[in-house]
């Protein structure tokens, strides 16, 4: 049926008289949303107050999403806190670069994605082992064995400046090893230049090391005792067996020299103090005795029939205080008066002499005539005549 015929009710679509057949209210529309984040959040900004006419969202809605990204904000912010221990270094990239390192203790970086921490034990040594067979100075063949202890010295080297350090060290050694081994002679490397040269391995791969920027630093080279190879091995053991013998007999003359030389040195100064000082006694004693002479030469000049006499009783004097017995004569008597003078003074030598009447005295048999004329003759020696 048509509007406009009769019986329809005057439905005018134009006329707005149709009762509810507008569009909806745009208020209630903002209202019913408003309601629906309400009910989400917690807010009771659904419902408006009386003299509320235009409608809108409310202000407890509006709080609830901000408290939240706030939160939010604050948790993403605190993942960026972060602990080293003092045994470690942190490494900080911001956007996957470098940027620096941190030292031990508490720190706060800017969370991921926008910086990131690596942490990096700077305090653990790793070690390794080498071994290789090489040539010396002097085209021997050496078997050489040695340890190698390293710690990381910069993280940010270790980790960024070279693709493989591990591999690097190695390399680094071998060539130091072979570098100091073509250098040297067997003899010094098997002996007293082993421990130059395990410093002077470590020095030429330390300085390697350094060179390519790989962040390690070689604590240690412990080197074994080197080796020949095992087709010579016993000739290389008499060798060196013999040349520890050289030294070992060295080191002995050396010290039986040190204590021989200095006592020689000492007798030999002390005979010759004694040569000076018997030099001076003998030539004091010859200047006393050519004093003495002279003096008695003056007196002889002045009375030399005194003089004589003096010397000839001296001299008998001399003679007869060396013996112990006392002989007696008469000028009419042929028998000798003995007194056993030697006996009551208490002993005393025998002269070996006996009295043979006015013949004079006649040795005996032989003994201890020598002795008595040696003991006269040298003090005849002594007395000046």
């Amino acid at each position: 049926m048509a509007w406009n015929e009769p019986g329809s009710g005057n439905k005018d679509p134009w006329s707005g008289k149709g009762g509810d057949q507008g569009p909806p209210d745009l208020d209630e529309v903002v209202k019913k949303l408003q309601e629906k984040f309400g009910g989400m959040f917690g807010g009771g900004g659904g419902k408006s107050n009386g003299s509320d006419s235009g409608g809108g969202i409310s202000l407890p809605g509006g709080i609830g999403i901000g408290a939240i990204a706030l939160v939010l904000l604050v948790i993403w912010m605190a993942t960026g806190i972060y602990i080293i221990e003092p045994a470690e270094r942190g490494v900080i990239l911001r956007f996957g670069a470098y940027s620096e390192t941190t030292q031990p203790g508490p720190h706060w970086h800017l969370p991921y994605p926008i910086e990131e921490v690596y942490k990096v034990n700077v305090d653990q040594i790793t070690s390794f082992r080498h071994k290789a067979t090489m040539l010396t100075r002097d085209e021997n063949i050496v078997d050489v064995e040695l340890t190698v202890q390293s710690r990381i010295q910069d993280a940010g080297d270790y980790l960024f400046q070279d693709q493989n350090p591990e591999k690097t060290i190695r390399d680094a050694i071998e060539t130091s090893v072979r570098e100091v081994i073509g250098k040297s002679d067997l003899y010094y490397i098997m002996t007293e230049g082993r421990s130059a040269v395990a410093a002077q391995i470590k020095s030429n791969a330390q300085n390697m090391l350094i060179f390519y920027k790989t962040g390690l630093e070689i604590t240690s080279v412990n080197t074994q005792p080197a080796k020949p190879p095992e087709q010579v091995k016993s000739a290389f053991d008499d060798a060196i067996k013999a040349r520890e013998d050289k030294e070992r007999l060295e080191n002995k003359a050396e010290a039986y020299a040190n204590e021989v030389v200095p006592q020689a040195r000492g007798e030999a100064a002390r005979k010759v103090a004694d040569g000076k000082a018997y030099r001076d006694r003998v030539i004091a004693e010859a200047t006393g005795e050519v004093s003495r002479f002279l003096a008695v030469l003056k007196e002889y000049e002045k009375a030399p029939g005194v003089t004589r006499e003096r010397l000839y009783i001296d001299a008998v004097e001399t003679v007869l205080s060396q013996s112990s017995k006392v002989m007696l004569d008469t000028k009419e008597g042929n028998s000798l008066m003995y007194l056993p003078l030697d006996k009551m003074m208490g002993g005393g030598t025998d002269t070996g002499y006996q009295y043979g009447g006015r013949g004079g005295y006649t040795p005996e048999a032989g003994r201890k005539q020598a002795p008595a004329t040696e003991t006269r003759d040298q003090s005849r020696g002594r007395r000046v005549r």
